[in-house]
């Protein structure tokens, strides 16, 4: 009864922290959204200062707001039950999703810069911003074609998992410190009277969406990072197989089977190796960020 009620305890703190985080990054893109229409003239796609708007907007809702999703799509106790290449999938979409969106921004700035004449990649905001993109993409590939894909074998899973996860939270943490980067940035060049110094209306608005994002960031790396909140290692103990062929890990077990002169006993050893191989590999992998 004492372990119910602390896992039910457990399972409320998450509940709370997972509706107060979605609630921060919803705000946050409305913030976006507000900042860019009210102060910034709104969006557009014609060279314009209304080009470059799509910049923030783009960054928050798709690097910020739907990677954190990603982040810890796992996490949900609700999707537990569901298979882990389903979850896979959706952990992948989400990221495929912000990759996009972070891209199309990327665009937008430089074709925004191409059209006033203005530099491009010489701030400090420029230069980690695309570094993150392309470790982002990187990431993406890579989890795809280890993780999501049939082919590599597990011992590469399991050596590249922590790798993964390790890249996927610094990657997250790296677009948060440069989006505050580029927010303060936006607002020193852009408010001249009165200047951003004077705190003028625009300022503390702003301000307060970067507040807003740090939050958000917390939140998630909290969640990603609380060991007890994984996916239990019970629900992942079941194989999946590939269309058209062996589950992960059992290569050992197939061979084996291969013989109508097997020994059962050695196949049993066999598979309950793979077994545990497999759920080893499982466990490392809870906080899989692709």
């Amino acid at each position: 009864a004492v372990h119910g009620a602390r896992k039910m305890e457990d399972y409320g703190r998450f509940l709370a922290l997972l509706v107060s985080a979605l609630l921060v990054g919803f705000v946050s893109v409305v913030f976006s959204l507000v900042w860019v229409f009210h102060y910034r003239e709104g969006l557009s796609w014609d060279g314009s200062p209304r080009e470059f708007n799509w910049h923030p907007v783009l960054i928050i809702t798709g690097f910020v707001f739907i990677q954190g999703i990603a982040i810890i799509v796992y996490r949900l106790p609700w999707t537990w039950k569901c298979s882990k290449l389903l979850m896979k999938f959706i952990h992948a979409g989400l990221n495929t999703i912000a990759m996009i969106l972070a891209i199309v921004s990327m665009v937008a700035v430089f074709e925004y810069h191409n059209a006033r004449n203005i530099p491009n990649m010489y701030s400090l905001h420029s230069w980690i911003g695309l570094t993150a993109v392309i470790f982002y993409s990187l990431q993406l590939f890579l989890g795809f074609a280890v993780f999501l894909l049939p082919f590599a074998p597990v011992p590469l899973r399991a050596a590249l998992m922590p790798i993964h996860v390790y890249s996927g939270l610094t990657i997250f943490a790296t677009v948060i410190a440069t989006a505050l980067m580029g927010i303060t940035e936006k607002l020193i060049f852009s408010l001249k009277n009165p200047a951003y110094s004077a705190s003028p209306p625009e300022a503390t608005f702003v301000n307060c969406l970067g507040l807003l994002l740090v939050i958000f960031g917390a939140l998630i790396l909290w969640m990603a990072s609380r060991s007890h909140w994984k996916r239990p290692p019970e629900e992942n103990a079941k194989v999946l197989r590939p269309i058209g062929g062996t589950p992960e890990g059992t290569e050992a077990e197939s061979t084996m089977t291969d013989g109508s002169n097997a020994d059962k006993s050695d196949l049993r050893i066999n598979s309950e190796a793979a077994r545990k191989q497999n759920l080893k590999l499982d466990e490392a992998g809870q906080r899989s960020t692709m």
